[in-house]
């Protein structure tokens, strides 16, 4: 017998949900879509650290009218014909399905799904989604394993924005980075000797390239840089490689200003100059490959290095919904889970 009155509203049986998040992809690779994302992203004001006015007009008379023609293409190299989807859509999905049945097997109280800081799926509706499920608790995990304010922190803004719309809020806790977790460690050693056993070369440098950051928010404390550092310290160490076989650069950098250095494209250019003829390059940064590692590293990053002289080029995929990587995951989530399990 029920212990609720006859006229009670169904109650979900108690949970507790995982709600990975990823940065953001179009829902098209049309300029009206890309614009839409564009806007929204660059919108953000933990992104772009710029008086909020002068940004404004910036982004609306000079970057808003031509830069999505140049992302839509960009996205359009990339783009999952079939599914009709970005890459990255595509491997986040995957990860949190693998994951959920992960759980299931042993844990079936543990609910994972995902969303996109930017973009849909929207962490909201995925909130409400995990609470309507019953969980009444919920891991918030940024899939970024080196700490950004521009990243991680813009994530954890913007799912206690959409608790502030809900009356009954769950619990939330938010996983910290995992930048020197052996377990994500282990994954890219693995993931790196695995692609580079499927070469008929080996590579006489290494990039481990990482997304960059305006060297000014470095400045004002964001630890994004010493992160990186240590994961491709733990990384070369782990490969048993030196700090000349392994480098560190960074990309993705946008406008006029400083941003982090060494730039990957430069130092492409640089290697393939100075006589280096072999390279490979893997990003630790991102969880899932997106237009950031599957165009700007695998497509223009070896137009770069061949227009330069190089001869031999190799993109390391991702982890994205490798065995490895979500081992690695699942043992994040279950330690920051602790107390709730």
């Amino acid at each position: 017998m029920s212990p609720l009155p006859p006229d009670h509203p169904p109650v979900a049986t108690p949970r507790i949900g995982v709600l990975l998040v990823n940065l953001s992809t179009p829902d098209a690779t049309d300029v009206p879509a890309v614009r839409r994302y564009l806007r929204e992203f660059l919108s953000d004001r933990r992104v772009i650290e710029v008086n909020p006015l002068v940004w404004k007009a910036i982004l609306n008379l000079f970057i808003l009218p031509f830069r999505p023609k140049k992302s839509a293409e960009a996205y359009r190299q990339i783009w999952d014909g079939t599914r009709n989807e970005s890459p990255l859509r595509t491997f986040t999905r995957a990860q949190a399905e693998a994951l959920d049945a992960l759980f299931g097997a042993d844990l079936p109280s543990v609910k994972v799904e995902w969303a996109m800081r930017y973009g849909n799926p929207s962490i909201a509706s995925r909130i409400d989604v995990l609470f309507a499920q019953g969980c009444t608790r919920i891991l918030l995990f940024p899939l970024y394993p080196q700490y950004s304010a521009a990243t991680t922190a813009t994530v954890c803004d913007k799912a206690f924005d959409a608790l502030k719309a809900m009356r009954w809020q769950p619990a939330l806790r938010t996983a910290p980075p995992y930048h020197d977790d052996p377990g994500y460690i282990a994954a890219l050693a693995a993931g790196l000797r695995t692609h580079l056993a499927t070469l008929d070369w080996q590579p006489e440098v290494i990039l481990a390239s990482f997304h960059g950051l305006p060297k000014d928010y470095f400045e004002k404390g964001d630890p994004y840089h010493c992160h990186c550092a240590k994961t491709a310290r733990l990384l070369r160490e782990a490969m048993g490689l030196d700090d000349r076989a392994l480098q560190t650069t960074f990309q993705s950098r946008f406008g006029p200003r400083e941003w982090l250095q060494p730039y990957t494209d430069v130092t492409l250019a640089e290697l393939a100059r100075a006589g280096v003829r072999r390279v490979a390059v893997i990003t630790p940064g991102f969880a899932a490959d997106c237009v950031e590692t599957l165009e700007e590293i695998a497509i223009r990053g070896r137009e770069t290095f061949t227009e330069a002289g190089g001869t031999h080029y190799a993109a390391v995929p991702c982890l994205n919904a490798d065995d490895a990587h979500v081992a690695a995951l699942a043992g994040l989530i279950r330690r920051e889970l602790g107390g709730w399990i």
